[in-house]
This record gives structure tokens, C-alpha cells and sequence, in this order.
């Protein structure tokens, strides 16, 4: 096997220092907001919709498997929708709109009041994301906001704010520990079901 360079072993020592950081200022009360949320969405019958950009996107969806079937909570079941995945109504709005509505436009027909939104952004500034923000405040949705760097301005609009403090730019860490989140919200989800029974 051949040797890493110094460069690479202390690439790896940093990556290891800058996530335990990050570990040692995050604020799991945050977490148990986000869970008692939605398990009142649940009890509700409300449908709880997802958003993030880039390598977010694929957090939320991974959040979607996880909360909705990994749990296989049942009756009822935990309703979430990725607003990320639909190729054809994003394409459509940033085509004939703006990206910035890619979101916020479906929320207008899909939401309802008492529904959750939850936007996943390590730099928590994505203008398509404060927008959807925005959109669901004024549709009395809860809006939860799941954030790194500094938490920019979706942790100031977000009735819930989950903030994994990073380095601003420090993308791998904030995305890292923004998929904890969402298995650690995951064996929470399970483990009230189970108390309930």
C-alpha cells in the first residue's frame, strides 16, 4: 500500500478535529424541537415538506426514506415530501418563473395550513430557500430551518432552527452532521412509537 503524503494525513486530522468541533457546539435540544414538531404533524395528519440544494437535496431525500418508511410508523404514518425531486416542476419553474421559486411555487399548491417545511442549507442564505421560508410563514406553516456556517437568514426566519456551527464554508462537516440529524430524528421517531405501544 503505498504511503499518504503528510498533506493527506493532515487533510484527514483536520477533517477528524473539525467535526468533533462542530459536535461539541451542537445543541441536541434542537433535535428534540424538531421531533416533538413532527410528531404533532403526524398526529395531525400533516404533511411535512422537504428542500435543500445540491448535496442537501439528497439529504432531504435521504431524510424522506428514513422518517416516512425507515420508521415504518404506521397509522398514521409520517407524511414527507421532497420538494427536491420532482426534475419536472423544478425544470418548469426555473424555465418559466425563476430558481429561485423552484420551491415556494409548489408549497403554494401543495401546502396547507398546519403543514411543516423544513429546508436543509449548510450556508442557510440559498434565495430559493428563504423564499420558501417566506412562503410557508405566510401560509401558516411551521418552517424549520436546518443550517451550518453561521446559520445565515433561514436560522432567523425558522420557527425551529437546527444549527450545526461550522466554519463558514465548511461544507463536508455542515453536510455531515446534517444527515446525524436526520438519523438521529429517525431513532427518535421509532422509539416514541414503541413508548406509546
Amino acid at each position: 500500500m503505498k504511503p499518504l503524503s503528510n498533506a493527506s494525513e493532515t487533510a484527514i486530522d483536520s477533517y477528524r478535529s473539525r467535526i468533533i468541533s462542530a459536535l461539541q457546539g451542537f445543541d441536541f435540544g434542537e433535535i428534540k424541537q424538531l421531533v416533538s414538531l413532527l410528531q404533532e404533524a403526524r398526529d395531525a395528519g400533516s404533511t411535512i415538506y422537504v428542500a435543500g440544494n445540491g448535496g442537501s437535496a439528497s439529504t432531504v431525500g435521504h431524510y424522506v426514506i428514513d422518517w416516512m418508511l425507515g420508521t415504518e410508523i404506521t397509522e398514521p404514518s409520517i407524511r414527507v415530501v421532497s420538494l427536491a425531486d420532482s426534475t419536472a416542476s423544478i425544470t418548469a419553474t426555473a424555465n418559466d418563473k425563476s430558481f429561485q421559486d423552484v420551491f415556494s411555487r409548489q408549497v403554494r399548491h401543495l401546502g396547507r395550513p398546519g403543514d411543516v417545511v423544513l429546508a436543509v442549507s449548510a450556508s442557510g442564505n440559498s434565495p430559493n430557500l428563504v423564499a420558501l421560508g417566506h412562503r410557508a410563514r405566510s401560509m401558516n406553516m411551521k418552517f424549520v430551518a436546518i443550517t451550518g456556517f453561521d446559520g445565515g437568514a433561514l436560522k432567523k426566519i425558522a420557527d425551529i432552527s437546527v444549527h450545526v456551527p461550522t466554519e463558514v464554508g465548511d461544507y463536508g462537516v455542515a453536510e455531515d452532521l446534517h444527515l446525524m440529524v436526520g438519523h438521529v430524528v429517525k431513532e427518535a421517531l421509532i422509539a416514541a412509537v414503541t413508548d406509546e405501544a
